[in-house]
């Protein structure tokens, strides 16, 4: 039986990686952790850091932005309101990127397929797109739905989007019009899945080449994450010195 699409993306995803082309992008502890996508070379994700979870800590908590987008339905949809308490994941991405947006939600999905309803009734998985030009309403729902029905596909105009992403520190995503192919151009953008626990601050980010394992091992922890008074000496442990090493994986094209 052939494969589904979403079948051979969670294959590839999952399968141990042959690529090791990688940019090491050494950032001030204070700065923002920026992260742009690249075809086809995920980035190594499998080891945990100092804090015990696979994903990269951040040197300072981002807070969950307090911003009203629009569902694919076009209702309105308070960021933080709706998702207050709740086990958060945003990404960036639209809906003719190659191989980066449809990988992360081809993995989240697989393993919340796992999860229990107790664990997955506490999680809201947000897609923002960064392609309003393309990514309609009527496009952007149903290319969501197919990966998990669940998940939850927003938009708004390009200001907003703009600001969002400039909001929670990573460089807003631009159009790339000398790569075009059938889709007309490309957009580099952001690759990581911030991570908000049920405090609304994102502590951790999760880059593309997360790993199915990955996501299993930290889902159900962060679930029941509090972090409380030693979430900062965490944060300060993991970036001791002058500097932290957080793994890029170059601009998308």
């Amino acid at each position: 039986m052939p494969y589904s699409l979403f079948q051979r993306l969670a294959r590839w995803a999952f399968a141990p990686c042959r690529r090791t082309d990688r940019i090491i992008l050494t950032v001030a502890a204070t700065a923002g952790a920026v992260l742009l996508a690249g075809c086809g070379s995920p980035s190594s994700a499998n080891a945990t850091d100092a804090s015990g979870y696979h994903g990269t800590m951040l040197p300072t908590p981002v807070e969950k932005p307090a911003v009203v987008l629009t569902r694919a339905d076009g209702t309105p949809y308070d960021l933080r309101a709706e998702t207050n308490g709740y086990l958060t994941l945003l990404f960036f991405g639209y809906t003719n990127c190659p191989d980066v947006c449809p990988v992360h939600m081809a993995s989240i999905a697989a393993v919340m397929a796992h999860m229990s309803f107790d664990q997955t009734r506490r999680m809201k998985v947000l897609f923002v797109t960064i392609d309003p030009e393309r990514d309609t309403p009527e496009k952007l729902g149903p290319w969501l739905a197919q990966f998990d029905q669940r998940f939850i596909a927003l938009t708004g105009d390009s200001a907003t989007l703009h600001d969002l992403q400039a909001e929670i520190g990573v460089t807003p995503a631009v159009k790339d019009t000398i790569v075009t192919g059938a889709t007309g151009y490309a957009m580099a953008h952001a690759a990581q899945v911030y991570a908000f626990t049920s405090d609304n601050l994102a502590h951790l980010v999760y880059p593309f080449g997360t790993r199915q394992k990955d996501w299993a091992d930290d889902l159900p922890l962060l679930l029941d994450e509090r972090w409380g008074a030693d979430s900062t000496a965490v944060v300060k442990a993991h970036v001791t010195g002058a500097a932290s090493t957080i793994t890029s994986i170059g601009a998308h094209r």
